[in-house]
C-alpha cells in the first residue's frame, strides 16, 4: 500500500543535545512538501507538551499541536478516564501536563524521566503504593538517551526497579506501546500498512512500529550505537539519517 502517514522521533533523529543534526531542516521540509502526514511521537518526559512546541519552534521545527504525541497526553488521559489520583515521579518542567490533576491520597504512580530529581524517598512511597495495589503507569521504559556529553539514563531502570521491588507490571504509555502507534495513526486516519515510522531507538522506535504493523527505519543518528540493526525486527531497515530514510521510503 502507498505510503500515506509517516511517524517520526524528535530527539536523536533531528536534533542531539543544543545541535540540530546536518541535513535536518532540509529533510523535513522536503517531508512537509510531500504531502504526507507527518506525526511526532517522542517519549520525551523532562519538558512540557508546550514547552518541547516551543524549544522546536525556535529551532526551525514548526510541529501543530495535533502533529505532537507525548506519553505525558496519554497517561493524563488514562488518569481522568480511570479517576485516579498519581504520584507523580516525573521532572519538575513536566509538571504543567499534569497540573489540575487530584493528587491528594494518591492511588496510583506515574514514572518519567525525572533525572537528578529521582530520590529514595519518592521511589520508597511509590515502592509502598504499589505493594498496596496501585497501578503503575510509565511515561517510558527507554534505557537511555543521547545528551550532548554522551549517555544518559532514562525513566526505563527506574521503572524496572519499582517492576521488581513491589513484583508488578507496568503500564507502558510511550513507545513501544502499541496505543501510541494506534493513536497516531488514529489521528491521521491512517491503517498501519500505509505508514513508517523513523527513530533511533531500535526497540522503543523501530521494533515498537513493525509489531505495529508499520514500516519502521533505524537511523544512525542521535542514541544509534553500531550493532544495533543486529536487533532490528524482520522487516526493519537501516539508514544513515532521516533525509536518507525518507528516500529509503521512496519520498522524492
Amino acid at each position: 500500500m502507498k505510503l500515506r502517514t509517516l511517524l517520526l522521533d524528535l530527539g536523536g533523529v533531528f536534533y542531539q543535545g543544543d545541535h540540530l543534526i546536518p541535513g535536518a531542516l532540509e529533510a523535513l521540509a522536503r517531508l512537509r512538501a510531500s504531502g504526507l502526514a507527518l506525526r511526532f511521537v517522542t517519549n520525551t518526559t523532562r519538558q512540557s507538551r508546550a514547552a518541547l512546541q516551543g524549544e522546536l519552534a525556535g529551532r526551525g521545527i514548526a510541529i501543530a499541536e495535533d502533529e505532537l504525541l507525548t506519553p505525558a497526553a496519554a497517561a493524563r488521559d488514562t488518569l481522568l478516564a480511570r479517576r485516579l489520583r498519581p504520584l507523580l515521579l516525573i521532572h519538575p518542567d513536566l509538571a504543567p501536563d499534569f497540573a489540575g490533576l487530584d493528587t491528594a491520597e494518591p492511588n496510583a504512580v506515574v514514572v518519567g524521566d525525572a533525572g537528578e530529581h529521582f530520590s529514595y524517598t519518592g521511589l520508597n512511597q511509590a515502592f509502598r503504593l504499589l505493594q498496596a495495589g496501585a497501578p503503575l503507569l510509565a511515561l517510558g521504559r527507554n534505557r537511555y538517551f543521547q545528551e550532548r556529553d554522551g549517555l544518559s539514563l532514562d525513566a526505563g531502570p527506574f521503572v524496572a526497579a519499582l517492576e521488581y521491588a513491589a513484583g508488578v507490571q507496568a503500564e507502558l504509555l510511550g513507545k513501544p506501546a502499541p496505543a501510541l502507534f494506534a493513536a497516531a495513526l488514529e489521528s491521521a486516519g491512517c491503517p498501519p500498512t500505509a505508514a513508517a515510522m523513523i527513530g533511533d531507538d531500535v526497540e522503543a522506535d523501530i521494533n515498537g512500529a513493525l509489531a505495529a504493523g508499520l514500516r519502521g527505519v533505524l537511523v544512525r543518528t542521535g542514541k544509534y550505537r553500531p550493532g544495533d540493526e543486529a536487533h532490528l525486527a524482520p522487516g526493519g531497515e537501516l539508514a544513515d539519517d532521516v533525509g536518507t530514510a525518507a528516500t529509503l521510503l521512496g519520498i522524492a
